[in-house]
């Protein structure tokens, strides 16, 4: 038997400490057809596991004060606990009775495939959800990103007890990791493979992709070939515009530069996309930028909602916004505030004990070394106006754009974008 790799930070909290187990595979591992499946399962391990059903289960964690929830991500399933050190013999048992011996009984999996497929529908109200939909479509096709974590609305619908079954067995022989932040009893540390859950917990594959048939692919990206714009007409008054591409995994040796990229083009009110669209021009009353981390080729999107009468104007200003990252360098202010913004967001995203145990874990969970955050911090100093032009000139050539609002509207949207 062979438990989770175990990692430890010590932090001085007031006797909390914070638990993040991740398991490999997450929505981009959804089997053709099951789409939304590692979200079901993800939200069912939490009603009923090991020797407790759901209502033992809620009694015990709510009774201690604590917190306990599953969530599916695009490239693992997540677990985290919350607890005081003093409740953690008592709680712990049940991360791994989640992922060992989830119960998967037919009620409580129709009862959380409702709440998904209410989650779905409340998505398909919100012209932001609607583009983003619509953008990691065409950007990304049947690749594992190119759904939604929750899912299909059709995929979901059709799953049941005897469809997670076989992907709960897969779940609990992925290689597994254990991240715990905060003050924590010393028995744990010392005898957590002899725990209640933890000493049946099984062999442990080291390709688990390979273990899944017919899972989705996270390799590369293949949406409609040579088609660079969806429309998705809307009965609103909201125009929303996305503009970008799948760009690299995050440890590519050019990924922090893209960070820098984004800190400068969609973080805070000093950001390029803010000052250009809201303040000199008023044509958006929200704008950003999206980069998550992933293990594979990672969205870098732009994005801004505005009115039907500004709308071309935006895209206007979002494609220049674009282009002018390959073919002109940004002012040395800008790259010194793109630092600083960079600074403090990793500082920013590792004040809480919960917040350390998930970002090293995760950092695992996409093959990434403890120090990378810190070798990020090193290399910033080193990277250039130049280095910058250069991955944008080299990444970021192949945008693509997704629309949501009136019909009339993306009508003349799509033919000023098709017009050379």
């Amino acid at each position: 038997m062979t438990a989770p790799k175990l990692l430890l930070e010590p932090l001085r909290t007031p006797d909390v400490m914070a638990a993040k187990l991740w398991l490999p595979g997450g929505s981009s591992q959804d089997p053709p057809g099951q789409r939304g499946a590692h979200q079901l399962l993800g939200s069912v391990m939490s009603r009923g596991c090991g020797p407790l059903d759901h209502l033992d289960l809620a009694d015990l964690v709510e009774g201690r004060g604590a917190g306990l929830r599953c969530e599916a991500h695009e490239d693992g399933l997540l677990i985290s606990l919350r607890c005081t050190s003093g409740d953690a013999a008592d709680l712990m048992p049940l991360l791994a009775w989640m992922v060992i011996d989830p119960h998967l009984k037919p009620d409580q999996v129709m009862l959380e495939r409702s709440l998904s497929l209410q989650a779905l529908q409340r998505q398909r109200e919100d012209p932001f959800q609607i583009a983003f939909d619509g953008w990691r479509q065409l950007v990304y096709g049947d690749h594992g990103y190119g759904h939604d974590p929750l899912g299909l609305a059709d995929d979901l619908a059709g799953l049941d007890s005897a469809q997670l079954r076989p992907l709960s067995q897969w779940v609990r022989t992925t290689p597994a990791t254990l991240a715990i932040a905060g003050v924590w009893p010393t028995e744990l540390e010392q005898n957590i493979d002899s725990w209640p859950g933890f000493r049946d917990w099984p062999l442990q594959d080291d390709q688990p992709a390979s273990r899944l048939s017919g899972t989705s692919q996270t390799s590369q990206p293949n949406g409609s070939s040579g088609v660079t714009v969806c429309s998705q007409p809307a009965e609103t008054e909201q125009v929303v515009v996305m503009l970008g591409q799948a760009s690299l995994p995050h440890g590519h040796p050019d990924d922090l530069a893209l960070r820098l990229l984004r800190c400068h083009l969609g973080m805070g009110m000093s950001s390029l996309l803010f000052r250009r669209l809201r303040e000199e021009h008023g044509v958006a009353y929200d704008v950003g930028l999206h980069h998550p981390n992933r293990r594979g080729e990672s969205p870098f999107v732009m994005h801004a909602s505005t009115g039907a009468d500004r709308a071309d104007l935006t895209l206007e200003l979002l494609t220049e916004s674009w282009w002018e990252l390959g073919s002109s360098a940004l002012s040395d202010d800008d790259l010194d505030l793109a630092r600083s913004k960079f600074r403090g967001q990793m500082a920013h995203a590792r004040q809480t004990s919960a917040q350390r145990a998930e970002r090293r874990v995760v950092l695992h969970g996409l093959g990434l070394p403890d120090e990378h955050d810190q070798q990020c911090l090193e290399r910033l100093g080193d990277l250039s106006l130049a280095d910058l032009q250069r991955v944008a000139a080299t990444h970021l050539t192949e945008p693509r754009l997704s629309l949501c609002g009136p019909a009339s509207t993306l009508a003349e949207l799509d033919q000023h974008w098709r017009s050379p």
